[in-house]
């Protein structure tokens, strides 16, 4: 297995020159930004979250992998210090020693700015020479900040005391980063895009379901307004998810607890209520559950034509008055 790994070593430092000069030039388009990398003391998450006046800039900056870490790169951006750099990581290098490993391979340094946190919480962080003013960043423990062609220098150094006096989870506490950068000036050329991404400390080697955050505004007028509502929405779609698993395993009363905290936070959501509804029938609560339909319903009949198809898919009992009641809330004089 050493010698395995000692090979694949080898091989990806040899791949990295390849890939690096595959183009001359550098390209000429921008991703112009700022942004963060981290991993969470208490969970071992590791996340990336950045914003730019740049459509979609989650494509290309924001890089992380569970169990193994995360990356940003920017500036004059070079895509493939995101796979690389992770696949350094993942086979055993730091974040120091992958990033020094890309760096030296490539021709146009002077223009990069990448950053990358490994799953232990070393970081790591290049801003080249000739990357746009202002532009600069700042490392913690377990983090790093980075900026370029910002309005002031502030930005950094905004960030990373924001990250540094935050609580909460690692989501929360990016967000906080990026509002502070965005207050100290941000973007000289305002704001177009942002994204987050935040993986779990270790995989469980399902890719598929190792995302805990995975959000990007490709285009908007305010996008970290609109991130922050997304990572609002994402809280009450995970007590949903979590309503239904229990409601899945048995656990009906977990199954309405999660419900009804979603609800609490959406209170306009109508999916949210509906399937607290439907679950309160479930539990036998039927009457509780009326007055819910009878919300839905009112707002958008097309609920009650989706609820005549639950029993069938055995998500409502097979009993015909109680969908005949069902049904009939939210009618005229139900």
């Amino acid at each position: 297995m050493k010698n395995r790994l000692s090979i694949l070593l080898v091989l990806l430092t040899q791949l990295a020159p390849a890939v690096l000069m595959a183009t001359e030039q550098p390209s000429r388009r921008p991703v112009h930004t700022y942004s963060i990398v981290a991993r969470d003391p208490a969970s071992g998450e590791l996340g990336v979250a950045v914003q730019s006046h740049w459509f979609s800039v989650g494509s290309a900056v924001s890089w992380a992998e569970a169990g193994v870490g995360a990356v940003a790169t920017q500036s004059f951006t070079e895509i493939s210090y995101g796979p690389l750099g992770l696949a350094l990581m993942r086979a055993g290098k730091t974040a120091p020693q992958a990033l020094a490993a890309l760096v030296a391979a490539d021709p146009h340094q002077d223009v990069r700015q990448v950053a990358m946190v490994d799953r232990h919480g070393n970081v790591a962080v290049h801003t080249g020479a000739n990357c746009i003013a202002h532009a600069g960043n700042l490392t913690g423990e377990g983090y790093s900040v980075q900026a370029n062609m910002m309005l002031g220098d502030t930005v950094p150094a905004a960030m990373a005391a924001a990250y540094e006096g935050a609580t909460g989870s690692l989501a929360e506490r990016l967000m906080v980063a990026l509002q502070a950068a965005q207050a100290a000036g941000g973007d000289i050329r305002g704001r177009q895009s942002a994204a987050m991404l935040i993986v779990p400390a270790e995989s469980a080697g399902r890719p598929w379901a190792e995302r805990i955050v995975d959000l990007r505004i490709e285009d908007h007028a305010e996008p970290l307004v609109e991130l922050g509502r997304l990572l609002d929405l994402q809280t009450v779609y995970d007590d949903m998810n979590a309503g239904d698993e229990a409601f899945a395993g048995g656990d009906i009363e977990g199954a309405l607890d999660a419900y009804a905290r979603a609800a609490a936070l959406a209170p306009e959501n109508l999916e949210v209520r509906y399937w607290q509804a439907v679950t309160l029938v479930g539990a036998g609560q039927v009457e509780a559950a009326l007055p819910i339909f009878r919300e839905v319903f009112s707002s958008d009949p097309h609920w009650r034509e989706l609820t005549r198809r639950l029993p069938a898919a055995g998500l409502l009992p097979a009993d015909d008055s109680l969908l005949a009641r069902i049904l009939a809330s939210g009618a005229s004089g139900g």
